[in-house]
């Protein structure tokens, strides 16, 4: 079976990027361009959904998804092998940022078929729609330009791989994340300061993250966890990278 041709245009001078996260509304999109070793941060928007966001032109070179990509069939005591990584590196106080992914089964049934809690996190349950476009839309061709992130993990990397001392809803949280962000990346400024309707501090500074994330990726600098990663039924890769 051959692979799909990937349109992109003409080459650019720069690379475009993206973080990407879930939000009300659909998917908060915080684009960016590296030219050389400088990233140009590009105000944040909402996109209604994910196809939205595959087919934004210019074409997204790499994009940083906060959503699980390989999963596995059916609940499994705690979740993938990458979710599991996840929440040891982050430890005992804020690993349990790091929901396991529901499974492939679940997420391909009717609604009517899931009971009313299914053993999901209430992150998950609350994120059932996006989580279900990934499904529709990811094909093992795509993990090329979209990985699985999750900003709790890429905010651990951005503190020098030492815990974050407070939950990103508390007051003391956000403060504590920007003043991360501030430090290492410049012009972040511009992605964390715009007022958007029914977007709060929290997802600017996850999709902040993401973008940070981004740029490891086009750098080859990128840990993947976990590093010999497993496959799911559908071929996707079961991981994440920071």
């Amino acid at each position: 079976m051959s692979r799909p041709v990937l349109h992109r245009g003409p080459t650019l001078p720069y690379r475009p990027m993206a973080g990407v996260v879930p939000c009300p509304g659909g998917w908060l999109v915080a684009g960016a361009k590296l030219q050389g070793i400088t990233l140009s941060v590009e105000i944040p928007q909402v996109m209604r959904t994910l196809v939205e966001v595959l087919d934004y032109r210019p074409s997204f070179e790499i994009i940083a998804l906060h959503a699980p990509i390989g999963l596995l069939d059916d609940a499994h005591p705690g979740g993938r092998a990458c979710d599991a990584e996840a929440r040891r590196l982050l430890g005992p106080r804020r690993g349990a940022a790091v929901a396991s992914a529901p499974w492939r089964r679940l997420l391909e049934a009717p609604d009517a078929e899931i009971p009313v809690l299914a053993g999901l996190s209430a992150p998950s349950r609350k994120r059932l729609a996006q989580y279900r476009e990934v499904v529709r839309e990811m094909q093992p061709y795509r993990q090329r330009t979209v990985y699985e992130v999750h900003p709790e993990v890429s905010f651990h990397q951005l503190n020098n791989d030492a815990a974050l001392r407070f939950g990103k809803m508390t007051q003391q949280g956000r403060a504590e994340r920007r003043a991360i962000l501030e430090a290492r990346f410049p012009g972040v400024e511009r992605l964390l300061d715009v007022p958007l309707p029914r977007i709060g501090t929290h997802h600017l500074l996850d999709v902040a993250a993401c973008l940070w994330t981004c740029r490891r990726i086009a750098a080859r600098a990128v840990v993947r966890m976990p590093t010999d990663p497993e496959w799911d039924s559908a071929g996707l890769r079961m991981e994440i990278v920071r």
